[in-house]
């Protein structure tokens, strides 16, 4: 059975760091591009970033660029983890964050968010004093 789920989020202050996961089973990680999104009260849901099934990565927001960094792990044969590394940290930066599997194996670049057909539910993220 297809499944992401998201952990790692929590309360941090302004300037501070997390590292949120992405543990998906159901399928095979080599073969498809994993991608971070967010969505914050109000607001609609917004792409952070992606990385392909070949390990290239991609922001789609450019107010994260230098800050958020994504990488993969799939050294265990049938538990993958995709990583959200978040570095100085602001309030804007609050929301859940979720995961999400695309279609193939290349990341979307245009009606980003249909380009990706599974997602986990979500893991929330607040930053504040």
């Amino acid at each position: 059975q297809l499944q992401l789920v998201e952990s790692g989020g929590g309360l941090v202050q302004p300037g501070g760091s997390l590292r949120l996961a992405c543990v998906g089973s159901g399928f095979t990680l080599r073969d498809y591009a994993i991608g971070w999104f967010r969505q914050a009260p109000g607001k609609e849901r917004e792409g952070v970033s992606c990385i392909t099934a070949g390990g290239i990565s991609i922001s789609y927001a450019d107010s994260m660029n230098g800050r958020f960094t994504i990488s993969k792990d799939y050294a265990k044969n049938t538990v993958w983890t995709v990583y959200l590394q978040m570095n100085s940290l602001k309030p804007d930066d609050t929301a859940v964050y979720y995961c999400a599997r695309a279609y193939g194996s290349t990341c979307p670049r245009q009606n980003v968010l249909r380009g990706f057909n599974a997602w986990g539910h979500g893991t929330q993220v607040t930053v504040s004093l």
